[in-house]
């Protein structure tokens, strides 16, 4: 909710820019997951003319381990770069450097992925290519990422919301990108370039949208604000901790729990009353024991997540006959099944927070979320020689696959909802200095 002096954010130009801006930090890696069989193809020897983005080259026949390399090397940057990302806060570097800096070299480098697949190169080179490709974009996509939610800091808590569903919505665009290319008719080379051009129009868009945003006096009130005053996103989520106390139960929602608090703050005579209450200063370490449970929990999710998703849910194929289903099986049940139930899982924080911070549930479902290990390394992997297949019917990785997105995006969400909350303690916030 804005604040009552702030002006008005006409045509919602500036909601439509965090949207197009969280769409853009989140494009990469999902336009590289979902390309899987292109490059699988391409390392497997087979030149840029052949039948790249539907073909299914998984098991023995991936030398390289491109799944393995490829979360390896997206995932790994992505932690050291956000990071670092708070010493380049410290270091005074504007933010307009390193988020434009980080766009345009997402850009150049995509374009690069691009021309590529006109190239014709040893399965050796390429796959030394794509992998350093695959390491700075991500770095510059941290870079971004962080530098971002800095600046959503500043705004209302609508607009965190509006970037995050631009995140949640990049997965299901790229897997929607890779359903055209495949049912285009166009030769493969083609429907490949045509793909990985696609991204480079939605970073372009978001360079735009980002230039534009100076130029918005709704964005220019919060951004300036950014050094002076407590970020109005501050205000609203004590407000609904506050109430959230007095019930001792499941919070209300964030628009009525903020509404109080205005009302509230109108009864006070005195000229301070709108200036929100100043957090009380803690160390890092103070805030990391209130919730070192929250961000176990989160790291536990990720890493079941990343350990299947797309390593091992890749390679699953369907167990029918050679047809048109056999062909869009994985892009369809693996990759837009699983962004889908993700952004739903996601939505449903906004309906109710269960279980709460206090509950022994959450890291029981989290720690149940294992599970999901064992059951795709049991699906139906054709060419496979340890490993029994005991899932064969496709109705079982469909089943494994919509509890796994659901649960994945849920307890994401749930736990940096609950997190906050640890932090509030007899009244004040703890935050970091």
């Amino acid at each position: 909710m804005a604040r009552r002096d702030a002006p008005q954010d006409s045509y919602y130009l500036v909601g439509i820019s965090f949207f197009v801006l969280g769409l853009g930090t989140l494009l990469p890696w999902n336009f590289f997951i979902t390309a899987i069989p292109y490059f699988q193809a391409r390392l497997a020897g087979l030149n840029s003319t052949a039948e790249t983005l539907s073909s299914n080259h998984t098991g023995p026949t991936d030398t390289f381990n491109f799944n393995n390399w490829m979360t390896l090397l997206s995932q790994l940057p992505l932690l050291l770069f956000t990071l670092l990302n708070s010493f380049l806060y410290q270091c005074s570097i504007p933010e307009v450097v390193r988020i434009l800096g980080s766009l345009l070299a997402i850009l150049l480098l995509f374009a690069l992925t691009a021309a590529l697949v006109k190239v014709d190169m040893s399965p050796r080179l390429f796959f030394s290519i794509t992998m350093v490709s695959i390491w700075f974009i991500n770095s510059f996509c941290a870079v971004l990422q962080g530098s971002l939610f800095g600046q959503l800091g500043t705004m209302p808590s609508t607009y965190s919301t509006i970037f995050l569903s631009g995140q949640g919505l990049a997965g299901i665009f790229a897997a929607l990108a890779m359903l055209m290319s495949m049912a285009s008719g166009m030769d493969a080379q083609t429907s490949a370039l045509g793909y990985f051009i696609t991204p480079c129009v939605g970073i372009l868009l978001s360079i735009v949208c980002y230039l534009i945003l100076p130029h918005l006096e709704f964005a220019r009130y919060y951004l300036a604000k950014k050094s002076s005053h407590v970020p109005a996103q501050e205000l609203e989520t004590k407000a609904e901790l506050l109430q959230s106390d007095k019930k001792n139960g499941i919070p209300n929602s964030p628009q009525k729990a903020t509404l109080t608090l205005d009302l509230d703050l109108e009864k006070e005579p005195e000229p301070e009353a709108d200036e929100p209450p100043k957090p009380e200063n803690a160390s890092v370490f103070v805030v990391f024991r209130k919730i070192w449970l929250m961000a176990l929990c989160l790291v536990l999710v990720f890493t079941v997540t990343l350990s299947v998703f797309p390593a091992i849910t890749a390679m699953v194929t369907s167990s029918t006959g050679p047809g048109k289903w056999s062909q869009f099986f994985n892009p369809i049940c693996c990759f837009l099944l699983f962004n889908i139930m993700d952004w739903l899982g996601r939505s449903l924080t906004s309906y109710f927070l269960w279980p709460d911070e206090d509950s022994r549930l959450l890291p029981l479902l989290v720690c149940l979320r294992f599970l999901f290990v064992p059951l795709f390394m049991l699906c139906h992997v054709p060419e496979r020689a340890r490993l029994p297949i005991l899932f064969r019917q496709d109705a079982y990785f469909i089943t494994f696959m919509l509890l796994f997105a659901i649960s994945n995006g849920y307890l994401v969400s749930l736990t940096m909802c609950l997190a906050p909350r640890c932090c509030h303690m007899r009244g004040r916030w703890l935050v970091p200095l």
